[in-house]
């Protein structure tokens, strides 16, 4: 059988696109293709669960343009079908006089992106949002909630199979060619054809890229692990909702947060170091060929040697509990060590250029018979059906002939 439409990855941007696709062609013959013997087991499997705002992105840019979109999109899909999730507000709090400014620019960021009843607030307004948060100045957002994003997503592939979409597992993808209209996708059960391939394999999306036709060469993905920490059952007071940091404009992570989990349980964290492997969810798990790959990148060379501070920070951090611990007092003082218990990690997808360039926006490249969504990191869960349905614009436009 040939596909019209064949999708790399069964993350939540792969299935999100799917599910775009099959709302606005129901007759299009689509096969989702996921290595693993489960769908959504990497980057969407290890979210912390927040619906984000839009409040940090550019406006105008397909991060600002796909959060608000995704956000209203995704808050539909889950009352329409019964997934849990709440909107809960967060505060974005300054601990130093320094980031005043910076928050500033936070907030007018928002209120340019659409963000109505987010306001900056006194500090007993933030007492009143969180009691045991301190800091100088802060904002609250009122469109921040928390969901679980693996419910999500496995919504979104029971309703591909629904419309008549198939989805094969343990289906890695091993080459790409072309014969034709058509493309071969070879993977470790069989060949399966398609007239277009669409590449959402988040971790491996630029390994994929390289296959077939036009291959990508300009983007590495650089595998960031964010490690967390949780509360203990008996020192979850401390945090009502969601507690953020004014984040470092020029590193594109949001910095330790507390957020209050939709599956029960309030994390801290993460911070953000090389992952030894693409998949590297600990510290020992480590593979060579990968690693060497991430540090001859001329890219992350440039952006180890402009970040380094930055990041030993936060490698000192990994290894040292206190020093986290000290990370998550400049908000919470009443933290302490012996508070936290060790609350797993997730592996971010971080699109670097040769020039050093840690891509922040979205990245989604076109070749004849096939579209790579090469950069789709936070909040890609949130954008999920928003950029599903650009992606698959996209695609569609290949079948108006």
């Amino acid at each position: 059988m040939q596909y019209d439409v064949a999708i790399i990855g069964g993350g939540i941007v792969g299935l999100a696109t799917g599910l775009q696709l099959l709302r606005q062609k129901p007759k299009l013959k689509l096969v989702l293709l996921e290595k693993e013997d489960q769908l959504a087991k990497h980057q969407t499997g290890n979210n912390s669960g927040v619906i984000h705002s839009g409040l940090y992105y550019k406006p105008g840019s397909l991060k600002a343009t796909n959060c608000i979109n995704g956000y209203h999109e995704l808050v539909r899909f889950c009352e329409t079908e019964k997934i849990p999730f709440e909107i809960t507000g967060k505060v974005v709090v300054a601990t130093r006089e320094e980031q005043k400014p910076l928050l500033e620019n936070l907030l007018k960021r928002g209120l340019e992106n659409g963000l109505e009843g987010t306001r900056r607030i006194s500090l007993d307004e933030l007492k009143e949002y969180e009691p045991h948060c301190t800091g100088v100045d802060a904002i609250h957002v009122p469109q921040t909630g928390i969901v679980d994003y693996f419910q999500v997503a496995l919504a979104y592939g029971r309703k591909i199979m629904q419309a008549g979409g198939t989805i094969l597992l343990n289906h890695k993808v091993l080459n790409i060619s072309q014969k034709g209209n058509c493309n071969y996708i070879e993977t470790k059960n069989k060949t399966v054809e398609a007239k277009l391939v669409i590449n959402c394999a988040g971790l491996y999306s630029d390994k994929v890229s390289q296959m077939g036709e036009d291959p990508q060469k300009d983007v590495k993905i650089i595998p960031f692990r964010g490690e967390y920490f949780k509360l203990k059952k008996e020192k979850e007071y401390l945090v009502k909702n969601l507690i953020y940091p004014v984040p470092d404009p020029n590193f594109p992570f949001l910095g330790v947060h507390f957020t209050r989990m939709m599956k029960g349980g309030v994390e801290a964290g993460p911070n953000a170091v090389l992952a030894f492997r693409r998949e590297g969810y600990k510290k020992s798990q480590i593979n060579l060929g990968e690693l060497a790959e991430s540090l001859a990148w001329p890219g992350f060379q440039k952006v180890a040697a402009k970040y380094w501070k930055t990041g030993f920070g936060e490698l000192y951090r990994s290894f040292s509990k206190a020093a986290f611990t000290k990370a998550l007092q400049e908000l919470i003082p009443e933290i302490q060590e012996s508070d936290l218990v060790d609350g797993g990690s997730g592996v971010r997808a971080q699109a670097c250029d040769r020039n050093g360039g840690l891509l922040d926006d979205f990245a989604i490249r076109e070749s004849q018979s096939l579209i790579h969504v090469l950069n789709a990191p936070s909040p890609a869960a949130t954008s999920s059906l928003s950029i599903g349905g650009t992606v698959a614009e996209m695609a569609l436009k290949r079948f108006e002939k």
